[in-house]
């Protein structure tokens, strides 16, 4: 595990953190399959985007694990901005570092993410075609779950103070050096609506996960990119790569990730559920993220595989 910095193509002014994990015999001279894993909305790379990164190398892959731009270790201002455009470019820039690097091989990356980060990773994918094939474990469309809440029950005209609200930030924060803020998962534990995002709770806000690089919040101002993004826009057309997804079986986001199945144009996508798991099972529950593993590793490892990028070559 190598902890590395690199200027974000999208705007060389951010340097991306990011962790690099190589897998066991790693040789200079080789090639070798490379998965891009991006974080939960509020999370970082320390959390469970570097857990399942560690363990993806280890069945093989070169694996990298980044904080987003704005967030973590990366740079960029205001801190904390959750710009799903930019969390959807940051993944491609990561691609453009990778294909800079002699070891990996350019025909075979793909990429995977964990809530949030595996909405950004397939809408990364509809637009990307360097992403071979996609992995997601307990998807977030973040533009769905703040406009038709985190069990689909909301009208998306009822977000629409939302968008009042992500305005006002950016007229507030134009004339303050303090910027306006939002919980991306409930700060106290009073405030969770539910026993799963008590649990978020637990992760951000407790010895369970907590990062001092992960506070929990986003920019108010967001809001307005947020409301109006929809991660699997033209999916039904564009995002043809194999797909595997997993979720837990009493997940309240588990709609999203069915969502996200339905619209994916690809003739080769398949729906693993966890039983008996929820949202944040799939985070760090040994089982939970052993089960998902055990299902995404054999995927990556057969869409990766070099005989694929050959005949991919070939057509």
């Amino acid at each position: 595990m190598t902890k590395i910095t690199f200027a974000n193509t999208n705007n060389p002014n951010v340097e991306m953190s990011a962790v690099i994990n190589l897998p066991e015999g790693f040789e200079e001279g080789s090639k070798y399959p490379t998965i891009v894993v991006s974080h939960p909305g509020g999370g970082v790379k320390e959390q469970t985007a570097g857990t399942y990164a560690r363990k993806l190398a280890e069945a093989g892959f070169v694996t990298i694990a980044y904080d987003a731009s704005y967030q973590g270790e990366s740079g960029g201002e205001p801190r904390q901005l959750e710009n799903p455009h930019i969390r959807t470019e940051d993944v491609s820039a990561v691609i453009d570092y990778l294909t800079t690097l002699p070891y990996i091989d350019q025909d075979r990356i793909g990429a995977m993410g964990i809530c949030a980060g595996g909405g950004y990773t397939a809408n990364a994918a509809i637009q990307d075609r360097r992403i071979k094939a996609v992995g997601t474990v307990s998807a977030v469309n973040i533009g769905s779950m703040f406009r038709n809440g985190w069990e689909n029950n909301v009208q998306d005209i009822d977000a629409l103070p939302y968008i009042e609200a992500g305005s006002n930030a950016r007229t507030a924060d134009a004339a303050s050096a303090t910027k306006g803020q939002m919980p991306l998962a409930p700060l106290k534990e009073e405030d969770a609506p539910n026993e799963e995002l008590r649990q978020a709770w637990e992760y951000y806000h407790t010895p369970r996960a907590e990062c001092p690089t992960a506070p929990g919040f986003a920019t108010l101002r967001s809001l307005n990119q947020i409301i109006t993004y929809d991660a699997y826009h033209m999916a039904d057309v564009y995002l043809t790569q194999p797909i595997q997804i997993v979720a837990g079986s009493v997940a309240g986001s588990k709609w999203m990730s069915d969502d996200l199945f339905d619209r994916a144009a690809s003739a080769d996508k398949s729906f693993h559920i966890v039983e008996g798991a929820n949202h944040m099972d799939l985070y760090d529950g040994q089982r939970f993220v052993d089960e998902a593993v055990s299902v995404l590793a054999p995927f990556f490892q057969t869409k990766l595989s070099a005989d694929v990028a050959t005949k991919q070559g070939a057509e």
